[in-house]
């Protein structure tokens, strides 16, 4: 009965808060199969408000089969569906899921390469509607016990601890989510008047150029759940070192230990204790995946620990991370690689962050009176 009620909560949030949908609107609704409970809890939430809604059901084990079988040539059509929904909807709900978190690990890279770069231009289509506000969009997670697995809980606790992590365990998580959103709002609002940024902690010292760049408050609009601000740093600005406490994960692969060391924005060396290879592949694959495409910190403090979701684990509050690649928005950064690889590091002990040489954070918590 209790899923029954986060199911119900996380799909008002989603409907109501993140995309506040309006009658007449057509919205997709995607998931594989296995995400049916929370796909139809939004269905049913979307059709009360009005809006013409369409259930797109995924199958798991389908982008395992197409990058496995597919040939160049069919690496190189684009996704009809992609597009379709690219050209017609108002909104998407994208719910989130895996059954198996190693099904693609063994998948050529540059296969999946080229498969990005084949969607990119639906993607502009995409990014070209939502800024002039004809689209939007909301992505969360579905919990499943490979998921779990990878997480070292039980289903049962990591169902827990995503509802949680989303304030869903709360009567108006609405509310709640508002409430976070101010607070967010003025550490945004107070870093947007500053030019530079400086992570300082274990083997780290890198400092990147904001200069004319915004920040940007992750509040539950784009990914639920949330919590962080980002930026785009200036490409060419990156200088120093930064050592990451957990690892990169990609397409269920693990990169241990990571530390990469910046000139001119650029990406001049770098290190793994496992997966270096694998972490070269990927640093070489397109021009811009040297350069960071975001910087970040996580603020949500309820999610407090490492799961190898990036939807999860780039919130956790007391961490900052980067992506090498593609910009977090592509309106303010310039960054246009197919990839963006999120990689993450600790700040809760002796971690600190500069802005224009003014301390603001430290040992995991900002310390500005706002």
């Amino acid at each position: 009965v209790y899923m029954n009620i986060y199911h119900e909560r996380l799909a008002k949030v989603l409907v109501n808060y993140s995309l506040e949908l309006k009658e007449g609107m057509s919205v997709g609704i995607v998931g594989i199969t296995e995400t049916e409970p929370v796909m139809m809890e939004v269905y049913k939430e979307a059709l009360r408000v009005g809006t013409y809604p369409t259930l797109l059901p995924q199958f798991s084990h389908a982008d395992e089969a197409f990058f496995s079988i597919a040939s160049d040539k069919q690496l190189g059509k684009a996704d009809l569906l992609y597009e379709l929904i690219a050209k017609n909807f108002d909104a998407l709900i994208n719910i989130w899921a895996d059954v198996n978190t190693k099904a693609m690990t063994n998948v050529n890279p540059e296969k999946l390469t080229k498969r990005q770069m084949t969607n990119m231009p639906i993607r502009k289509i995409l990014q070209e509607r939502e800024r002039k506000g004809e689209y939007n969009w909301v992505l969360t997670g579905y919990p499943t016990d490979s998921r779990a697995q990878d997480a070292g809980m039980s289903l049962m606790e990591y169902e827990d601890f995503v509802y949680k992590a989303g304030l869903l365990d709360k009567k108006d998580p609405v509310t709640e989510w508002k409430s976070i959103s101010k607070k967010q709002e003025k550490i945004c609002k107070w870093l947007d008047k500053r030019e530079s940024l400086r992570y300082v902690g274990l083997d780290t010292d890198l400092t990147f150029s904001t200069k004319g760049r915004r920040w940007i408050n992750c509040d539950g609009k784009k990914n639920f759940p949330d919590g962080e601000v980002f930026t785009c740093p200036v490409e060419d600005s990156g200088e120093g070192t930064i050592r990451f406490t957990y690892p990169l994960i990609y397409m269920g692969n693990e990169i241990e230990d990571v530390s990469l060391k910046f000139k001119d924005g650029e990406v001049k060396g770098f290190s793994a204790k496992k997966g270096e290879n694998l972490l070269r592949k990927l640093l070489e694959s397109e021009e811009g995946a040297r350069r960071v495409g975001e910087a970040a910190i996580g603020t949500n403090y309820g999610n407090d620990r490492f799961t190898k979701n990036m939807l999860y684990d780039e919130k956790i509050g007391g961490t900052i991370h980067i992506a090498l690649g593609f910009s977090a928005d592509p309106e303010m950064g310039k960054n246009m690689a197919p990839i963006h690889l999120d990689i993450l590091k600790d700040m809760k002990d002796g971690g600190k962050i500069f802005a224009d040489d003014e301390l603001f954070y430290e040992n995991g918590k900002f310390i500005l009176e706002l």
